[in-house]
C-alpha cells in the first residue's frame, strides 16, 4: 500500500483519551515530515496541537451542522473535500464507525484502534484476574499508523515545549519565587476522586512548607468546590474560571509539579514532561491509561491487599459494595512525602 500523504485522525472526546493524542501525533508529524495530518475533534481541544507542525485540527459541529445521521452525512461531505488519502479511527465509537464505513464506500484506507476489550475485561473482573501490564492507549493509538505504514516511536521526543508564564503569574498575583504545584482534585466519577477531607489536609501540608505555590485547576462548576481547599491557605489559588483553555495549558507547561486523579489533567501536564503525581482509586495503570512518559513510582495507589478487586473498572464505573472508600488507603503525608521527594525537596 503507498504510504498516504494525508491522513484524517478521529478522535472527538474525552479530554484524557484527545489528550493522549498527542504525543503520538507530535511524533507522528516530527518522524514524517512530509506527511500531512488532519485531526476531526471538538473545537474545544483546538489549543492541545496548536504547537504541532503539519497538523490541523477539522473542528466537528455536533449541535449544529453535523448533528444526527443527516449531519453526519454532511460532516462526510466536508471531510471528502480535504482530498484525505487515509483515515485513522483512534475513537472507534458508532460516529466514527459509520464515518469509516463511507470513507472505504468511498476508496480511502480506513485503520482502527483496537482497544483490547478482552484483555480489559480479563484485568477488571472480580475473579480470576490476568494481572499484567496491558498496552498503554499511547501505543494503541501508534499501532493505528502503524497500520497504514508509519511505525512511531514514542519518548521523550513526542513532548510539547513549555511555555513562558511570566505574564499569567503577573495577571494572577500569584508568587513565582516558589516552586509551582498544579493540583487537579477531582474526576468524571467519585471512585477516581480523592476524598476532599485526605485532600485538603495534602493542600494544608504542602502549604505550611512555605516551599511551594499551589494553584488548583478545576471547571467552572468547580469554583466553590475548590474554594474549599484554597479559602484557608495563603499558598493556594483556586484558578477555576478564570482562564481560557489555551492559557490553562501555558500555566500547566510550566509547572515543576501535577498532583491529579485518574483524569485528563494528569495528561495535560504530561505531554509537557511535567512530573506528574497520579492517585488511583478502583480504576489502575495496568489498564492501560498512565500519564505519558511518567515513571511507575508516580502513580500512588489504593490498597489492593484489602481491595483485591481492584481495578474494579477500566474508566471508575463499576464500584463493588464496600470499595466506596478505597482512596482512603492513600495517606496524604504518602502523597505529600512523594511530591517532596519528587522536587527534591527535604523537610
Amino acid at each position: 500500500m503507498k504510504k498516504p500523504a494525508h491522513i484524517l485522525v478521529i478522535r472527538l472526546s474525552a479530554l484524557g483519551d484527545v489528550a493522549m493524542t498527542v504525543p503520538v501525533l507530535k511524533a507522528l508529524a516530527h518522524q514524517n515530515p512530509e506527511v500531512k495530518i488532519t485531526l476531526l475533534t471538538r473545537p474545544f481541544f483546538s489549543p492541545l496541537f496548536a504547537d504541532i507542525p503539519h497538523v490541523d485540527v477539522f473542528p466537528v459541529d455536533l449541535k449544529n451542522r453535523h448533528k444526527g445521521f443527516a449531519g453526519l452525512i454532511r460532516l462526510f461531505r466536508d471531510l471528502k473535500k480535504l482530498r484525505l488519502d487515509a483515515v485513522a479511527d483512534l475513537h472507534q465509537v458508532l460516529r466514527s464507525v459509520i464515518l469509516g464505513v463511507l470513507f472505504r464506500l468511498s476508496g480511502t484506507a480506513v485503520k482502527t484502534i483496537h482497544k483490547g476489550r478482552l484483555d480489559k475485561k480479563r484485568l477488571t473482573r472480580p475473579k480470576n484476574k490476568v494481572w499484567k501490564q496491558l498496552k498503554t492507549t499511547h501505543q494503541r493509538y501508534a499501532d493505528v499508523f502503524e497500520k497504514l505504514g508509519f511505525p512511531i516511536s514514542l519518548d521523550r521526543n513526542a513532548l510539547l515545549p513549555k511555555k513562558p508564564i511570566n505574564q499569567l503569574l503577573i495577571k494572577l498575583n500569584i508568587d513565582a519565587s516558589k516552586k509551582l504545584i498544579g493540583i487537579a482534585p477531582f474526576a468524571k466519577f467519585p471512585s477516581k476522586t480523592y476524598p476532599k477531607d485526605l485532600m485538603l489536609e495534602v493542600v494544608r501540608l504542602l502549604d505550611k512548607t512555605e516551599n511551594y505555590t499551589m494553584l488548583l485547576f478545576g471547571a467552572p462548576n468547580e469554583i466553590d468546590a475548590l474554594n474549599f481547599f484554597s479559602s484557608t491557605q495563603k499558598n493556594t489559588h483556586n484558578l477555576a474560571g478564570k482562564l481560557t483553555f489555551a492559557e490553562e495549558l501555558q500555566l500547566i507547561s510550566s509547572l515543576d509539579l501535577m498532583l491529579s486523579m485518574d483524569s485528563g489533567n494528569a495528561h495535560l501536564a504530561a505531554n509537557f514532561g511535567v512530573e506528574t503525581v497520579t492517585l488511583w482509586g478502583v480504576t489502575h495503570p495496568f489498564a492501560g491509561f498512565a500519564p505519558f512518559c511518567q515513571p511507575v513510582e508516580n502513580a500512588l495507589l489504593s490498597d489492593r491487599v484489602r481491595y483485591p478487586q481492584i481495578p474494579t473498572s477500566v474508566f471508575g464505573k463499576t464500584v463493588p459494595k464496600g470499595y466506596e472508600n478505597c482512596m482512603r488507603t492513600i495517606e496524604p503525608q504518602l502523597v505529600v512525602d512523594r511530591i517532596n521527594m519528587v522536587l527534591d525537596i527535604i523537610q
